[in-house]
């Protein structure tokens, strides 16, 4: 089993660590309880938005060219990602350059400038991602799927945003959302790699003066009564069919998560799992299709996924729903 050790920084930041001596390289990460269920329907989209936002320059480092440069410049690597419920940014960087590092996250995170020509910049490429995955079947299915499970409701609402709301949003509430979710109370550091001595001391040096903010929680999951099962249609000209079959699944703090999680496995989650044997070993219905378990705070979702032959839609549709009954 792989040793970590978690901490709490002086400013109620979380440290995470997880010493792994044998490589030659560091991942110093920070992720935020900032996503897309904490957002107002005005908003939405805001979390994914920032994301992008603090790769665009801060105080020490002004510009989004600087940064890139400089995390290019020693071979390393970054990137960010945002789901419903968190955002977090990283760095993979050789392990002697863990500090620097440390200082380029830390700069982004304490002290970005949110200029208002970045802001507006910005939107057409945000834009631009929201209907590259809406021409992207596999991705754009469970982005309706989810909407269609949760309902209008923050867990429902698209991570990305809609365009319109994309359009409107102003400096202002950029500064507004984190003020009241960027807290270091909020946030963990995470160091996974070949660690130094004082990688406490490293942590204490960069992240202690993040600004002190509140952080509020996210509107409970408010469950829909249903009664008969729910589809959704999108109508598009494709050359497969992208389907999900899902239903409610366990939160993270379920003890029947893990018999969920191996269902998942056993089903969809390999070669020699139910569904690939079934679907794309036996009938050659589908090249992709798995299924799996993923936990929420409040909630679940327990899904299966293909993309199937547009002739064999029927076909494919009743061998997924045998295998999920039995």
């Amino acid at each position: 089993m792989i040793k970590y050790n978690i901490s709490t920084l002086k400013n109620g930041m979380t440290l995470i660590t997880v010493p792994l001596p044998h490589l030659d390289s560091v991942t110093t990460m920070v992720a935020v309880g900032a996503g897309s269920r904490y957002e107002a329907k005005s908003i939405n989209g805001i979390s994914h938005f920032l994301e992008h936002m603090f790769f665009k320059g801060s105080k020490k480092y002004p510009t989004a060219e600087i940064i890139a440069n400089l995390v290019d410049g020693i071979g390393a690597v970054n990137n960010a990602g945002t789901d419903q419920e968190y955002t977090f940014y990283w760095i993979k960087s050789a392990a002697e350059k863990v500090e620097f590092a440390s200082d380029i996250l830390s700069s982004m995170l304490k002290e970005p400038l949110f200029k208002e020509e970045e802001i507006e910049r910005e939107k057409g490429v945000i834009l631009e991602e929201i209907r590259m995955y809406q021409d992207t079947p596999a991705k754009n299915v469970w982005d309706l799927y989810i909407n269609l499970q949760f309902g209008d409701q923050p867990l429902g609402w698209n991570v990305g945003g809609t365009e319109e709301i994309i359009k409107t949003l102003k400096r202002k509430d950029f500064t507004a959302y984190i003020s009241s979710l960027y807290s270091p109370k909020n946030m963990a550091l995470v160091y996974v790699g070949k660690l130094p001595k004082d990688i406490d001391k490293l942590a204490e040096k960069y992240f202690m003066d993040l600004p002190s903010r509140q952080f509020h929680k996210s509107a409970p999951y408010k469950r829909v009564k249903q009664d008969k099962p729910k589809i959704g249609v999108l109508q598009k000209k494709t050359d497969q069919a992208n389907i999900v079959f899902g239903v409610e699944g366990y939160d993270r703090h379920s003890e029947k998560r893990y018999a969920a999680n191996l269902l998942g496995t056993i089903l969809g989650g390999g070669m020699s799992s139910r569904l690939f044997l079934q679907v794309r070993e036996k009938r050659g219905l589908a090249y992709s299709v798995s299924a799996g378990h993923h936990t929420l705070i409040d909630t679940g979702i327990f899904a299966a996924y293909a993309g199937l032959k547009l002739e064999k839609v029927e076909e494919g549709i009743a061998v997924i729903k045998s295998e999920m009954i039995k």
